[in-house]
């Protein structure tokens, strides 16, 4: 079997070769001859997707019939291994997780090139630029990282087993989602370079590339989300997010996307930021490849990422020569990118995505040099200064409760210029009523402002969620009360037709409000409690409203690991509100130990408790409890915004289908309702 998946890997690189080549050919030159050229090089881009396929099912295949003679399926799996994380073995490492990325890179192309008559030469040309990354990545499948290596010698009976971290529902599906996130940007990549090659006139191409990025920021979106709350649920530490430099290699490309999802619109309208634009989309790209290159080359430590190998070099190559390939077609044609308009008042829509985009590049700027720093100081001093989640904290909360400010107040505004009295009474009432549930929270005791600089900017921060809040649902009120005059619908139908409408900016503003829900469930980070005891039978432990005793504790056993557990009974203020199981597992074939946290979830706070080991003097579990306030609001947030972004992807309704009372209908329900008040 590993002899099928090794041709098929040559295979597919030879056939990313000849889509390249005779790419270029084909529309280098002109004819009959070129454009036979131009089609055979689609048709084998496509057959790419075929051969990676083919390698991909082989491994997966190989990881179920337990076939250890390959050393990839030897040290990411084993035979007592579940069906589900069988199937994740193919991603769980970093030979099989560059044979995904190949995969998906190769499903992306297939896609682009059976769609290439939505505009046939710059999808041609875009099909040129997905081959050649193609050709990078199959060149490390095939020649520094292919997972169909054999093992030599004896072959053993079991293998080495997955990564017990790994060992998690959610782990089937996060690393998918942020892999079709990272490898999803080749795509709006290599339609912006193939425009700035071409000159391509118009802005045809910003159109296409925006539903694509939607697509692959949604993506990004779930994963980094879902891999937030794999952090909380296996890692035992009791957070979600601690600026690990792999997180951060994924926040990366999403803080550039989200920029560009906002500033394209000034391109789209006004034809703005044709060069911003441009380089955001090769930033992100860039930055994606740059986060797969931390993964995987060593050069920070992480509990996310993969041995450190030299793979790390053909990454920087390829990076470097992504570089000089964009800023050579920049300055040969960048006198094609010139702005058709200038911003012409600091109080309008344009400014507002104007300073949105440098906000969220000022954070990613921060995110980066702090990811970084450690290696740098090294390079400089020798010797590596940690930058830990304080620093990460004290410059980047700012910076989002300023673009969280921006967020409400950006929608408001009118294109080109706003005038003053209309943004003051478009937002007196939703300042009002931020300032009042403000005022509400404190004078209840929720929050101390003046305690600690935490809970300031939690304040804050939930004054700023309820502005946006208060925003987002003006603009609903308000284009819902016109539709509903005009058709004489009730509101929430006349919610619905407003969002048909235009399905693009309500979207846009359902994303929004997304942020407001988990920017609230950020904000009770300041307020959470932890305690640590040992416990034995019948022994309790308080925190906040809750007493946790230790029923008793237990042991069991299965083919893939051996586990221990706590059984404790919660109270809450008196009051029996159920049972908990925190977990301590051995994996027997990796001989690692993992924790299984339990977690009781309500919409105010998170009850957390991890069995975190045995006192060795008398065989007592120690216990360790967290109380998280209004995490799972983090958690509903990023549903919220997934639905968001999925309706500002479905097409809008034209306003022509829309029924619409007549002047005599109007007039007559005007005067029933006269009649009906005398």
């Amino acid at each position: 079997m590993s002899d099928l998946g090794s041709y098929s890997l040559l295979l597919g690189l030879a056939l990313s070769v000849y889509a390249f080549v005779g790419g270029i050919i084909g529309v280098a030159r002109k004819g009959h001859s070129a454009e036979i050229l131009g089609e055979t090089a689609r048709r084998a881009g496509i057959a790419v997707f075929g051969c990676v396929l083919v390698a991909a099912t082989v491994l997966v295949v190989a990881a179920f019939r337990n076939d250890f003679s390959i050393a990839y399926i030897l040290h990411h799996s084993n035979v007592a291994l579940s069906a589900p994380y069988k199937f994740a073995v193919l991603w769980s490492g970093q030979e099989g997780s560059l044979l995904f990325w190949s995969l998906l890179l190769g499903g992306y192309g297939l896609v682009l090139r059976l769609r290439y008559k939505v505009d046939a030469k710059l999808v041609a040309y875009a099909s040129i630029i997905i081959a050649g990354v193609q050709i990078f990545f199959l060149s490390l499948n095939n020649f520094a990282a292919n997972p169909f290596g054999i093992v030599t010698g004896t072959i053993p009976a079991d293998g080495n087993g997955l990564n017990p971290l790994l060992q998690y529902a959610e782990m089937v599906i996060h690393p998918p989602m942020l892999y079709l996130g990272y490898v999803g940007m080749t795509v709006p990549f290599a339609f912006a370079l193939a425009a700035l090659i071409m000159k391509y006139p118009g802005e045809k191409w910003i159109h296409i590339t925006r539903r694509w990025t939607m697509v692959t920021w949604a993506f990004l979106t779930c994963g980094i989300f879902l891999g937030a709350h794999w952090a909380y649920a296996v890692l035992g530490w009791g957070g979600y997010w601690g600026w690990d430099p792999v997180e951060n290699a994924s926040l990366m490309p999403w803080l550039t996307g989200t920029a560009f999802l906002h500033s394209v619109m000034m391109q789209e309208k006004r034809g703005m930021l044709k060069v911003w634009n441009m380089w955001l989309i090769f930033s992100t790209f860039g930055l994606s490849i740059f986060g797969t290159l931390l993964t995987r080359s060593g050069i920070v430590s992480s509990v996310h990422a993969f041995a450190q190998s030299s793979i790390g070099t053909w990454f920087t190559v390829f990076l470097g020569i992504v570089l000089a390939v964009c800023v050579f077609f920049f300055v040969m044609n960048h006198g094609h990118l010139r702005s058709e308009n200038r911003l012409e008042s600091l109080v309008s829509r344009e400014s507002s995505f104007l300073f949105n985009n440098l906000i969220l590049l000022v954070a990613c700027f921060t995110v980066l040099w702090g990811t970084l720093f450690p290696v740098l100081s090294e390079w400089v001093s020798g010797s590596k200064v940690t930058v830990g989640a304080p620093f990460f904290n004290r410059v980047n909360i700012p910076v989002a409760l300023l673009l969280l400010l921006l967020t409400a107040v950006g929608p408001l505004l009118s294109w080109r210029k706003t005038s003053t009295d209309s943004l003051r009474r478009n937002l007196l009432i939703p300042s009002l009523v931020s300032l009042a549930v403000g005022i509400a929270v404190v004078a209840l005791g929720w929050i101390h402002p003046l305690n600690e600089q935490s809970e300031f900017y939690s304040l804050v921060t939930v004054i700023l969620s309820v502005l946006v809040a208060s925003t987002v649902i003006s603009e609903f009120y308000r284009g819902a009360r016109v539709i509903a005059y005009q058709t004489g619908r009730n509101i929430l139908s006349s919610v619905y037709v407003l969002t048909r409408r235009n399905t693009r900016r309500y979207g846009g503003y359902i994303v929004h409000f997304a942020v407001v829900i988990v920017m609230i469930g950020f904000a009770g980070t300041a307020f959470n409690q932890d305690i640590e005891r040992e416990v034995g039978n019948g022994d309790s432990m308080s925190i906040g409203h809750y007493t946790i005793t230790c029923r008793t504790y237990t042991q069991d056993d299965n083919a893939n690991y051996s586990s221990v557990w706590a059984i404790m009974d919660i109270s809450r203020d008196g009051k029996h509100v159920g049972t908990m199981f925190p977990e301590r597992r051995i994996y027997k074939a990796s001989q690692q130990p993992a924790t299984m946290p339990a977690i009781r979830s309500t919409i105010a706070e998170d009850l957390y408790l991890v069995y975190t080991g045995n006192n060795p003097d008398n065989g007592r579990p120690i216990i360790r409890a967290h109380l998280n306030p209004l995490v799972s609001w983090i958690w509903y947030g990023a549903g919220l915004l997934l639905l968001g972004t999925l309706l500002a992807l479905i097409p809008s309704m034209a306003t022509a289908k829309l029924p619409v009372r007549s002047a005599a209908k109007v007039l007559a329900d005007s005067r029933h309702a006269v009649g009906a008040g005398d």
